[in-house]
């Protein structure tokens, strides 16, 4: 059974190794979410430990999804800094490894954070992802809208630059 849990910071050190995992063999498997291949294990487990203090301050958000004691995906939104932009925020790093895929866990992360963003008052979010991609799939089934494409805006693991698409979701607040 897959559960879906928020992390505070010091839970998100807890999982940094399992997180690293998921983020190697994500980038490993060709995904774009930021990272060149070959990922380093332990680079993968520091730059999840870096965001422990930002997950802290709330300026950034993460939820994991568990099987078991295995972390099989993760999710983070992440806050627009100024005061113009309260309404609004960012959602990133949605990953699912790539044996759990196809069984909804992608729809699941997503559906968790558009939830805790309305209760927070956010009524705007906005994504990125490679053009062409399957995680496309995931946010139109989900109601997001495309905004548009831009050519080369994104380097994929392999170094190769690659279109990005912006979408967005209004949330209706609490």
């Amino acid at each position: 059974m897959t559960e879906i849990v928020h992390v505070s910071g010091p839970e998100l050190v807890t999982y940094a190794d399992e997180m690293a995992e998921l983020l190697v063999e994500t980038v490993e498997e060709g995904s774009s979410v930021g990272f060149l291949a070959p990922l380093d294990r332990e680079a993968a487990a520091v730059w999840w430990r870096e965001r422990a203090a930002a997950v802290e301050s709330g300026q950034v958000s993460i939820w994991i999804a568990r099987e078991g004691c295995r972390v099989a995906g993760t999710i983070a939104l992440v806050r627009a800094p100024l005061p113009n932009a309260r309404h609004r925020a960012e959602v990133a790093k949605l990953m699912v490894r790539p044996s759990a895929r196809g069984q909804g866990l992608g729809r699941a992360l997503l559906a968790a954070v558009e939830a805790y963003a309305e209760v927070q008052g956010i009524t705007l979010l906005i994504l990125d992802t490679e053009s062409g991609s399957l995680a496309e799939q995931v946010y139109c089934k989900a109601g997001w809208t495309e905004v548009g494409s831009v050519p080369g805006y994104a380097a994929d693991p392999a170094g190769s630059l690659k279109p990005t698409t912006f979408y967005y979701k209004e949330l209706a607040g609490p």
